[in-house]
């Protein structure tokens, strides 16, 4: 049977287990209770020389008092509850005196009290906190209701309009010549629609302004300064606009584009309201699960300690617990069934089944022990198909002078691509597991749906899977070779094989993780246009992995040259490596994964102002600038590009070290607890953080071995350039599990549980 503790350790709420009742330290005084009793039970009795025949008698009264006493436990332990000077009620236990002089009784209630006070305090904070956010939602609900009935009214009196133009106001700059006579007969109709929407927006508590004198503006329409705020859903999306705007300037729209508050727009504040309401829902939920939790960590404890002491004292606690706030309050329960009601109605057209997929979603299912029979058979075939390879390639003598420029040519940059990305997979299922092991919560980091999202056994057989067909590939490949097939016939697989992936990658059909695959393409496109998109942190986190497979991009650009070259005769595969539009090619390709990070930077600091942002931003550029340099010293060696790469890299290099450990770790924190790493840790040993922290910076380093051109065969330099592309990989997976490890302390600290999603309708008055 499973421990309680170990139990409540794999239930609670991670981002609130400060809040939770320390259960395990209430037990460890138990303990000490129990140790102390045991003590005085096992000193000798008092000696007595003989039997007086009193003792029967005296023996019976003393049972009968007994019998009396237990009738009357619960006075043992009185409970009072005090007003302290915040106005917060508080719980103070008092002791009998049988318990009074018991030390280790005192400090047991002392810290229960204290465990009450903290649950009690922390549950009506956050229920206060979720009672205004449904208020809020609620008044949010009900601008969206009446905008769309508006809207809706609109639509029938300009049925003969195009619906893409069709808004909540009247007409659209741009209908041509018939239209000029219809405004002015409409004009005194569009001030009266105005006063409409001021009017719907007023009764929803929104102000605005110079609302009470309502002031006209030149072509006689009333001032407002309402905010939508609609996020970016394309690059050329507006993501704030001003309801003055919309309402007296509908001529600064773009071209013909019609009306701004068309349905499109409204589905968009539909879309941000709704996934408010089941963050909310979701938030309500785990604010129950910590309630009944707690009670449970209660019970148990008071039953222990009644346990261990031999009475029962604790029953008069216990009605107390029952008592409190967290226990007694109904509100949770009753927002919850109000939230039920209200998204089934306005959301899911009554659908009740369909509202439930949204507010309780599936959780994600067991993991399938085919799965992970897979991952083993996927793994011994790579195995056997790699030892293969190696025998057959010794065999064939494909690495000796004669061969080995050409066969180097056609197949490393394919399997060199392929597998890093492999390695990459690898090292993120290694951190799915280190994350799920320690209670890590980066679903909620990055945002994925928990029913949907990988988990380390299906990175593990992505991995070895695409392993096994690289593998399989090349084999076939040299097998073609020895057969006496065409060199350029034979040296098409490769090519053909980068097809094959990229066509899986973008396939519509529900097979081989098809959100995954999909997840993927949207973040790799948020990425491309950084300036255009809203920051999230899978974005950047994604981008951060570019930044490590540098590599792995320019053996994109090899095999993409040579797929064309030889699969679709476009070229010559020779101006693959040489050649202007190569040079430019690879400047772009060391310069782009720092670009879109920088780029990324400078969008989160123009949404947040946070000064950090651009200095993060520095730090991209100084590794923009040494990936330059090193390039170019690879075609230009002499000491004046050898000191520059020198100097820049070394610039660059301290630059992200102190980034790594001060702000994406948050280590080297000298007034720590933990000598020059930081207060919390998951990790309980120590040793490791100092250790990672050492690899970390070696790792960092490895660029040294780039700049010193060892004097080594072709061979054997691409070899040592696949390796060092693997430590860079491997520092990367290190990396990551730090970084979320930080970025999850952070949400504990601040109790952060569940997103907190922006809303389309606010004042302008609120954001001064």
């Amino acid at each position: 049977m499973v421990k309680f503790s170990k139990e409540l350790e794999a239930q609670l709420i991670p981002e609130w287990k400060e809040a939770f009742v320390n259960y395990r330290q209430l037990k460890k005084y138990i303990k000490i209770i129990k140790l102390k009793t045991l003590l005085n039970q096992s000193q000798p009795p008092k000696q007595t020389f003989g039997r007086s025949i009193f003792d029967s008698l005296r023996f019976l009264i003393n049972n009968l008092y007994n019998s009396h006493n237990n009738n009357n436990m619960q006075d043992i332990i009185q409970v009072k509850k005090k007003i302290t000077e915040e106005r917060e009620e508080v719980y103070e236990t008092e002791l009998a005196q049988l318990f009074a002089e018991e030390d280790e009784v005192q400090v047991f209630f002392a810290k229960l009290d204290g465990e009450l006070n903290k649950v009690n305090q922390f549950y009506k904070k956050q229920e206060i906190e979720f009672v205004e956010r449904g208020e809020i939602l609620n008044k949010q609900l009900n601008i969206l209701m009446e905008l769309k009935q508006l809207l809706s009214n609109r639509c029938r009196k300009n049925h003969s309009l195009k619906p893409s133009n069709i808004g909540i106001f009247p007409h659209s700059p741009c209908q041509g010549s018939e239209s000029v006579g219809k405004r002015k007969d409409s004009s005194d109709s569009e001030v009266s629609e105005m006063d409409e929407v001021i009017s719907t927006l007023e009764r929803n508590g929104l102000s605005f302004v110079n609302s009470a004198m309502r002031v006209k503006t030149k072509k006689g329409k009333p001032q407002m300064a309402i905010r939508i705020d609609i996020p970016a859903t394309t690059p050329t999306a507006v993501t704030s606009m001003l309801w003055e705007d919309l309402v007296n300037s509908p001529m600064k729209a773009a071209g013909c584009g019609g009306e701004f508050i068309n349905k499109r727009k409204i589905q968009c504040a539909e879309k941000m309201i709704r996934s408010a309401f089941v963050e909310l829902y979701k938030g309500l939920g785990l604010l129950k699960t910590y309630s009944s939790l707690n009670m449970v960590a209660f019970t148990k404890i008071l039953k222990k300690f009644d346990k261990v002491s031999c009475q029962k004292a604790s029953t008069n606690y216990l009605k107390e617990v029952k008592r409190s706030h967290f226990i007694s309050s109904d509100k949770v329960v009753r927002l919850m069934d109000e939230v039920e009601c209200t998204f089934t109605k306005h959301f899911t057209n009554n659908d009740r089944k369909r509202a439930m997929k949204f507010l309780r979603p599936q959780q994600q299912p067991k993991a399938s022990h085919m799965v992970t029979f897979l991952v083993g058979l996927s793994t011994g075939c790579s195995v056997s198909l790699c030892c293969v390879y190696v025998i057959l390639a010794h065999l064939c003598g494909i690495f000796s002078p004669n061969t080995e420029q050409a066969y180097m040519d056609a197949v490393y940059p394919v399997s060199s691509m392929f597998v890093l990305l492999s390695l990459h997979l690898f090292m993120y299922g290694c951190n799915l597991y280190m994350w799920k092991s320690t209670r890590i919560n980066h679903n909620f980091i990055f945002e994925f749906s928990p029913s949907t999202a990988l988990r380390h056994r299906d990175a593990f057989l992505m991995c070895t899977t695409l392993m096994t067909t690289v593998f399989g590939a090349m084999v076939m490949h040299l097998l073609l070779r020895a057969a006496g097939f065409s060199p350029s016939q034979v040296d098409a697989i490769p090519g053909i094989l980068f097809l094959f992936f990229v066509g899986l990658l973008i396939c519509p059909f529900d097979i081989f993780y098809r959100r995954t695959r999909f997840c993927f393409i949207r973040v790799i496109r948020n990425i491309a246009c950084s300036p255009f998109y809203k920051v999230l942190l899978v974005d950047f986190f994604m981008a951060d992995q570019l930044t490590s497979q540098i590599p792995l991009l320019r053996h994109l650009e090899t095999t993409g040259c040579h797929t064309f070259a030889r699969v679709f005769k476009s070229h010559h595969p020779e101006t693959c490596h040489s050649g202007r539009l190569y040079v430019e090619i690879t400047y772009l390709i060391s310069f782009l994964p720092y670009w879109w990070r920088a780029l990324q930077c400078a969008r989160r600091w123009f949404d947040d102002s946070d000064i950090n942002h651009l200095a993060n931003m520095g730090k991209y550029v100084s590794a923009m600038v040494a990936a330059g340099a090193r390039v170019t010293y690879g075609r230009q060696d002499n000491n004046l590009w050898f000191a520059i790469v020198f100097i820049t890299s070394g610039v660059a290099t301290v630059y992200q070290l102190y980034w790594d450990f001060v702000k994406d770790w948050g280590v080297f924190n000298p007034n720590s607890k933990n000598p020059w790493l930081r207060d919390d840790l998951i990790l309980k040993n120590k040793s490791i953080y100092y250790m990672s922290i050492a690899l970390n910076v070696v790792l960092r380093v490895a660029w040294v071995e780039t700049i010193t051109h060892l004097n080594v065969g072709p061979v054997q330099r691409r070899l040592l350039d696949f390796f060092l592309a693997s430590l860079e990989v491997i520092r990367r997976g290190h990396w990551n599990f730090y970084r979320l490890e930080n970025e999850h302390l952070n949400n504990v600290g601040h109790f952060r549980a569940v997103k907190a999603v922006p809303l389309p309708f606010r004042d302008i008055d609120s954001d001064n």
